[in-house]
């Protein structure tokens, strides 16, 4: 690893709900990688989790194409160490403000010796990863998570040719890995799954025998998440007489609309709408509650979760967890083993299932215990960041991509 120095590219950072990111780059600090982190733009956040301040690795960000002179001068920079850089950028349609990047980040890579480039999200951060590896003459590979893979607004040719350039895909669950070989067939040969992962030092168990009957959930409010569902379940249940009080932490585009759902159904003393958190904070109110309730949804635009962080952290913590079979999220969560499953867009079920495990303290221990096993099993996130480190490795021993420029070389 010290010959190696990796180049993490991403859309925006920091970001508030982007806690794998951050969890992956401080496991590689911690085991020597060298790094930095190249973002596309500022975060608009409000809110940031602590963790941030103890990554170690420079940020720093690309400059957004304002004027047309900008870009010219940069072209013709480029062509300058390289004549063929015309015949790469002309011929496949590429956004110009993603080429422009593009060439900030390929000439910043050959500056400063990274040796691997390695895109969060397969949409522009991938985009401009994947030419810059090509112009800088380095690998380049990607982490596509959910919506990058899903959404409708995805193009499926853009995707393809990143599939096809990446050293190695990375995917964060069998269910996507199963989704890319099926749709792309051979261009997605190479891919591989690799799960996000959490640091378990900082998520210390307990088990969920004495604790207020309540529920919580965290997340965005949109529509993915099923929150307005998680509403209807718990106006399901005041109605049968066993109300219970519930915390929702998150932000987002739906908030007045399940402000005034909570407010139709009666609600407004038993469902405390949070707001964004600190994680510390995040995690002492999900360890205290007695049910995490994740009723993820396939959205009206393919949008969806991969495999919640935090429906992760909830399962280490041992709060026992009810979720839907969303992507991944089976594979963590196995009905009656180490959580209870319902129905997606099911109030009525998702309402049976929470006041089962809020009646129920043996089946809450049960769970919550089997969970954390699992959670150390397969999310340990320093053995899932050994696993990136050895692809990481494995693209440096095979070289650098077929018809590279190597601007590095030419510099």
């Amino acid at each position: 690893m010290a010959a190696m120095k990796v180049g993490y590219v991403v859309k925006r950072y920091p970001r508030y709900s982007e806690t794998f990111i951050v969890n992956e780059i401080l496991a590689h600090e911690n085991a020597g990688l060298e790094l930095e982190i190249f973002a596309l733009g500022v975060s608009g956040d409000t809110h940031f989790q602590g963790n941030i301040a103890a990554v170690r690795a420079p940020v720093l960000y690309l400059s957004p194409l304002i004027k047309a002179v900008e870009l010219w001068t940069e072209f013709e920079e480029t062509a300058a160490i390289w004549p063929g850089f015309w015949a790469e950028v002309g011929g496949e349609g590429n956004d110009v403000k993603e080429v422009y990047q593009a060439l900030q980040l390929a000439r910043l890579a050959a500056r400063r010796g990274i040796t691997h480039l390695h895109a969060h999200f397969a949409t522009s951060a991938a985009s401009v990863a994947r030419l810059a590896a090509r112009l800088a003459g380095v690998p380049f590979t990607m982490t596509a998570h959910a919506k990058d893979i899903f959404h409708e607004s995805v193009d499926a040719a853009a995707f393809q040719a990143k599939l096809i350039d990446a050293a190695v895909t990375v995917t964060v669950s069998d269910f996507n890995l199963a989704f890319l070989k099926s749709t792309y067939g051979s261009a997605a040969a190479r891919a591989r799954r690799v799960y996000n992962g959490l640091d378990l030092s900082a998520f210390a168990y307990t088990d969920p025998d004495v604790r207020p009957l309540d529920v919580v959930a965290v997340g965005r409010l949109v529509e993915k998440k099923g929150f307005e569902d998680l509403i209807e379940a718990l106006g399901i249940l005041k109605q049968r007489n066993l109300p219970l009080n519930c915390m929702l932490i998150g932000e987002g585009p739906l908030e007045d609309q399940i402000r005034a759902r909570i407010a139709g159904l009666g609600l407004g003393d038993r469902v405390q709408m949070a707001g964004p958190c600190p994680q510390r904070e995040v995690k002492a109110r999900v360890r205290s509650a007695a049910v995490f309730a994740a009723p993820c949804v396939v959205g009206a635009d393919g949008n969806r979760d991969g495999l919640p962080t935090v429906l992760l952290e909830a399962m280490a913590l041992g709060t026992p967890c009810v979720s839907t079979d969303v992507t991944g999220i089976p594979e963590i969560l196995s009905h009656r083993q180490t959580g209870l499953m319902v129905a997606q867009r099911e109030p009525a079920g998702l309402a049976d299932a929470l006041h089962e495990l809020v009646r129920d303290r043996a089946l809450r221990i049960r769970l919550a215990r089997q969970a954390r096993r699992r959670i150390e099993q397969a999310f340990d996130i320093h053995r899932n960041a050994g696993e990136l480190r050895s692809i990481f490795e494995e693209c440096r021993r095979v070289g650098a991509p077929a018809g590279a420029c190597h601007l590095a070389e030419a510099s």
